[in-house]
Parts: C-alpha cells; structure tokens; sequence
C-alpha cells in the first residue's frame, strides 16, 4: 500500500461544516457525494457553483438527496439513509462547445454544436462577439463562425471560477488571439502553470510572452510567487505547420486548432490525452471537412 492512499469510516461518515480556501470543482463534488450518506447536516462554505455542481446536485436530489443552496456560495445537506436508482441526462460539454466554436472562427468556418445551451457558456459567447466571433442560438444548439473576412480585435481577459471565463477556456481562445490584429493578454487565475503549450504556438509562428506579473485589473493569488501565469499574445500571425506533442487535454485540443489553422500538414503525437475528453475527435473533424489522418 505504499503507493496508495486508503480511506475509511468504520462507523460511517457524520456531517460536518467545511470550508474551502478555494473553490475548486472537484473537492464540491466529492464533498457534496460523500455528505448526502453521511448522518446528519454538511455545511460547505466557499463551494463551486459550476453548472456541472448545480446538475449533480439535480440528480441526487432525484434519487432522494436532501440538499439546499444558500447564498454566497453555501450549500447545505442533511444525510439520508439511502438513495435510489434514477434517469438523469447529463449536461452537454461546455469545453467541447467552446473548442468547435474557436474552431470555426479560426478557420473561417461555421459551425452547429448540437445540444451547446447559452445559458453555460454566457461569458464565453461576449467575449467570443467581442473579438470578432459570431454565433446564432438554435433549437438546436448553438451556430458558430467568424463575423468577417478581416482580422480578429485583440482583447485582455483573465480565467476564474464560475461565471467567470473558464481555464479550460484560454487555450483554444489562445490560437484565436494570435489571429487578432493587436496585443491581447490572458491572465491565469486558476491553475499557476497552464501556458506550456503556447512554447509549441511560437514554433508554429505564435508571438507569445508569458511572465510572471499579473495581468488583470486585480492582483491575483500567484501574485510575487514566481508563477508563469500571464501570456501576452501578439498577432496578427501566420501559423506553420509543426510537428508536436500533447501535454494535456486542453493544450491537445489548442494544437489540433492551431494545425487546422496553418498553412501544410502538422502531425501531433500523444493523442490518447486528447481521447480522453474528445470522443472521436478525427471522425468529428473529418465530418466538417477537415483533412486529418489518425496514424497507428
């Protein structure tokens, strides 16, 4: 058991008040699982308010879960004996939504992303019409292409918890910035190390800086701890093929991109990371006429 961590409750797990110094997803989640057995009341301060929270919350309240949303980002939950078997339809991907829609505008194309709902990705859609992005709600889902043959405007943006811009949002929206006439900057709030893949964009042509400072209008959490979590990004460029490698889900799906964006063919190793979050992403390309190849 070295390399392992085990957990246990001999007498079962009791409620309890808890605080989070940040509100990470993932701790609200398991947190939220774990409370709705327990016996008595589970207070959890500071929680996440993701639509991904809000719909598992939905859920176990369907299978008998007895939890309460109070304001300022409390939820509160008193334990049930047991919990029964349901349907539920879980919430489409908003990260899969915004990865076809940067898509679509870097490329010039246009795009329908099925089942995509408005309501998830609100500071997205502003920030996506503020650079030059369009985008048109259906029955449907929603409609996605660039708003004009001319470059895209730069912007300054900065990723924070729900509602604010996601971080699983900056690195497509990275290879959209380096084809805006002008200077933008991200401004990394969320994780202190998630601008490794724009090294890999300025070997296709990127001009991007990434430094320690804060960016934003408010000094950050990494602020003088020697983070690299700012990136300057100036553009317009042109992007050249390469040849790279994937250093996670989210940086993968900013070099398939930023592949369909240049000029010549660019070949990406390490695509089961992509897999992961991207069911059958080369078939799905293929679909909207893209020319790509999975090699074995």
């Amino acid at each position: 058991l070295d390399d392992r961590y085990v957990a246990s409750a001999k007498n079962g797990l009791r409620g309890a008040k808890i605080t989070f110094r940040y509100p990470s997803v993932g701790a609200t989640e398991n947190t939220i699982l774990a409370a709705v057995l327990a016996k008595g009341r589970t207070t959890i301060q500071n929680a996440a308010t993701e639509p991904e929270i809000m719909d598992l919350i939905i859920m176990l309240q369907k299978m008998g879960a007895i939890i309460e949303l109070g304001a300022n980002r409390m939820i509160y939950i008193d334990g049930v004996k047991e919990l029964r078997g349901i349907e539920h339809s879980i919430l489409p991907d908003r990260n899969e939504a915004v990865s076809f829609a940067c898509l679509a505008v870097a490329t010039g194309g246009k795009i329908l992303v099925k089942g995509a709902r408005q309501a998830d990705l609100i500071t997205f859609l502003n920030t996506l019409r503020r650079i030059g992005g369009e985008y048109r709600v259906t029955n449907e889902g929603i409609e996605f292409w660039r708003a004009s043959a001319k470059s895209l405007k730069p912007i300054d943006l900065e990723t924070d918890t729900h509602p604010g811009f996601m971080t699983d949002w900056q690195q497509p929206m990275a290879v959209l910035l380096t084809q805006a006439e002008g200077t933008s900057g991200i401004h990394e709030t969320i994780y202190e190390d998630r601008f490794g893949y724009t090294n890999d964009l300025n070997l296709m042509g990127a001009d991007i800086t990434v430094q320690t400072k804060c960016l934003g209008e408010i000094a950050c959490r990494f602020k003088n701890k020697g983070f690299y979590h700012g990136a300057v990004i100036r553009g317009a460029t042109k992007l050249r093929p390469a040849r790279l490698t994937v250093r996670d889900l989210r940086s993968g799906i900013a070099h398939v991109i930023a592949a369909l964006t240049a000029d010549g063919e660019s070949t990406i190793d390490g695509i089961e990371e992509l897999d992961r979050g991207y069911e059958k992403i080369d078939k799905r390309l293929k679909n909207l006429g893209a020319d790509i190849k999975r090699v074995q």
